[in-house]
């Protein structure tokens, strides 16, 4: 993709605004915490302490809204502590001195870092250092400093407080991601009576597993409708993909397909009523037609077979899930899955952090180095600018730059729109209105009311929001618009396009990584599908070993999926792996973890025949699969040599289930069509 039609689709996509569901009730008390805390702040201090506790409370109702399956509370707690820690430590210094850049350096420095423990945490770093700039500059001596990092901390504190009084909607974000994985599983099967090897995005599952994830502390409030479900959900999919693929199930026509589509569509209702249920906290109400579909007597005389076996645990798996979404059932019993808590993650996270250091080409590391230098860089330009308020050059670039390119460049020019649109309202506001301090302070608080009700609709909207907030919120302080809204236009123009050629003088781009992560998904694959076929060698052997193996499946699926992403918009040529050559070869690797998926759901009980020749094929697999892994990153045509020769070892044996040794022959196949998508006229030849 060239640089213009780059930049022409990242400014699209950074200026779209998106129909979402608002949260009006989440808003007004996250406004009500801003509202008491200035309103405490200017009664007792002024309006100078005011705005550093407001720009506090601000900050901490802004952490709770990024995407983290911790108490709301602990975000603003943690947001409004690190806010005042970070001011107070940029007074000390000095913001005129050489020792404050240093500072900021650093500090801009780590928070890139930090996005290496996850985006939630990157976010509020990074928002913490932005806030810092401007906080820095309010009080005049030591004390004052003291007593502004005080009232910021106040204001998460207050925050924190008022999610803890006045909760709502609680568990809902969890409720949330189990009624999606649900629902998610439901559609799946109604799609798969149209189309037998229709796909499935695991995105949804894995989002639950994440929101499944608890405290020991969690796990004993946890409603009992939140137990277990996900984990039987799980379950479902793989028989639901069996029974209906003709290859291992019923034909494609006939008596047995209809029966297998009206048990597909009597799950699809199960789930989506079990859905409901979770989601709201009530009671499913499943429709009388499809409880009559599953309970029916002559499934066992229509269907044989593995198809038999298949619609049986269909029908135990949804009374299960009907069950536990009843808050009863299997779900109680179910091991929580353990998180640790906020003090035992900082160890961790410290050493995610400090491993980054060492990987000098991870896109982390490079958006740390990125945003220390453009952070510094503008603080230096505003300073030597004939304009006030310098810090917003770095605030802005601060804000807008992420580790990926399409982000980065989406933001920016998000971010300067939005100001523009919000300072041309505030402006028109105040020539209406020419507000004194207290309606200053009111209207701010309105703006960030706006701002966190629109959170989600886009990040242009935000800015707007935000850069309205940030004139009143100064405003209420006695600095005229005249001395605002020029400067921070400007400075914020500059602060983007410094973020802007940042990227382009110093990228991370995604696109050479491809191939590396096409590897990294065929070896996941290579070790699902061994894990699979050993259990038919020795049936007796646990599945810690094959639950692990699909979850990096998974996990390598989503991140081949993200560089795909990010590598269509960037602005680079693809270097040995071209579009068509993605693409099939992502359609064989998904077929091959199908098929993997399709022979684990009849794997043999304990007690089974086992199956001597599965064990050879299963090393031969994962031999192979790490071999053709390692030829792909070296731009190589992988080669199957040893999975033919297992197989032609294992066509003299006997097989006493037809499932496995057919779904033997439809690894091989997919592994044939993975190497037929890189011998493509315009992939390299071996």
């Amino acid at each position: 993709m060239s640089w213009v039609r780059a930049l022409k689709e990242t400014a699209r996509s950074g200026l779209k605004v998106e129909r979402r569901r608002l949260e009006p009730l989440v808003a007004l008390r996250g406004a009500a915490g801003l509202a008491i805390v200035v309103g405490i702040s200017l009664t007792l201090f002024g309006p100078s302490v005011a705005a550093s506790s407001a720009f506090g409370a601000f900050q901490g109702a802004i952490a709770t809204y990024q995407r983290s399956w911790r108490p709301r509370p602990v975000l603003a707690l943690a947001s409004g502590l690190s806010l005042a820690i970070s001011t107070f430590l940029g007074y000390l210094v000095g913001t005129h001195s050489p020792f404050f850049l240093l500072l900021l350096a650093l500090w801009t420095f780590m928070a890139g870092l930090a996005w290496a423990v996850g985006p939630t945490v990157g976010v509020i770093a990074s928002s913490n250092v932005a806030i810092m700039l401007v906080t820095v500059t309010l009080p005049s001596t030591v004390a004052e400093a003291a007593g502004h990092a005080g009232m910021i901390a106040v204001g998460g504190i207050v925050q924190a407080a008022l999610i803890v009084l006045f909760p709502i909607r609680r568990w809902g974000a969890q409720r949330d991601a189990l009624a999606d994985a649900l629902a998610a599983v439901g559609d799946y099967a109604r799609r798969l009576r149209h189309d037998p090897v229709a796909p499935f995005d695991a995105e949804p599952l894995m989002t639950a597993r994440l929101a499944a994830a608890v405290t020991p502390r969690e796990a004993r409030r946890r409603p009992a409708e939140l137990h277990g479900a996900r984990g039987v959900a799980e379950r479902i999919r793989p028989v639901l993909a069996s029974l209906a693929d003709p290859a291992l199930g019923v034909p494609e026509e006939g008596e047995e397909r209809h029966r297998v589509r009206e048990l597909l569509a009597a799950a699809g209702t199960v789930l989506d009523a079990a859905a409901r249920a979770v989601r709201h906290g009530e009671a499913p109400v499943i429709p009388p037609a499809a409880q009559a579909a599953l309970a029916t007597p002559d499934t066992g005389a229509i269907l044989t077979g593995p198809a038999r076996r298949a619609a049986g645990r269909l029908t135990t798996l949804l009374a299960d899930v009907v069950e536990t979404a009843q808050g009863s059932g299997t779900g109680q019993g179910a091991e929580p899955l353990l998180r640790p808590t906020l003090p035992r993650l900082i160890p961790g996270a410290l050493r995610t952090m400090r491993a980054e250091l060492g990987r000098r080409r991870s896109p982390v590391f490079r958006h740390a180095v990125r945003v220390c230098v453009v952070a510094t860089v503008g603080y230096l330009l505003g300073y030597v600018l004939p304009f006030g308020h310098g810090y917003w050059a770095p605030m802005a670039a601060v804000m807008v730059m992420r580790p990926d390119f399409t982000l980065t460049y989406a933001r920016a020019v998000a971010r300067f729109g939005g100001t523009l649109v919000g300072v041309a309202l505030a402006t028109g506001i105040v020539q209406l209105t020419h507000p004194d301090t207290s309606l200053s302070a009111a209207i701010a608080v309105t703006c960030a009311f706006l701002a966190y009700l629109l959170m989600r609709t886009g990040y242009a909207v935000l800015s707007g929001c935000v850069s309205a907030y940030v004139v009143f919120l100064l405003g209420m302080g006695g600095l005229q618009w005249t001395q605002t809204v020029p400067d921070r236009v400007f400075l914020t123009l500059i602060g983007g396009a410094l973020a802007m050629v940042s990227y382009a003088v110093y990228p991370a781009w995604e696109t050479p990584r491809l191939r590396t992560r096409l590897a990294d998904w065929l070896a996941a694959n290579g070790r699902y599908a061994s894990a699979v076929v050993l259990h038919y060698a020795d049936p007796d052997r646990g599945t810690g070993e094959l639950r692990q193996a699909l979850l990096d499946t998974r996990e390598a699926r989503i991140a081949w999926q993200e560089a795909l992403d990010k590598a269509t918009h960037e602005p680079v040529r693809h270097r040995g792996l071209s579009h068509l050559a993605a693409e099939e070869s992502a359609h064989a690797l998904s077929q091959l973890g199908r098929t993997a998926m399709l022979m684990e759901a009849h794997l043999p009980d304990r007690d089974a025949v086992p199956v001597p020749a599965a064990a050879k094929l299963a090393e031969a697999l994962r031999a192979a699969t790490e071999q053709g892994a390692k030829a792909v990153r070296e731009r190589r045509v992988p080669r199957w040599d040893e999975v033919e020769q297992a197989l032609d070892a294992w066509d003299g044996e006997g097989v006493p289930d037809r499932v496995v040794r057919r779904g033997a022959g439809l690894v091989l196949h997919c592994l044939d069509d993975l190497t037929e998508a890189l011998t493509a006229p315009n992939s390299p030849k071996p």
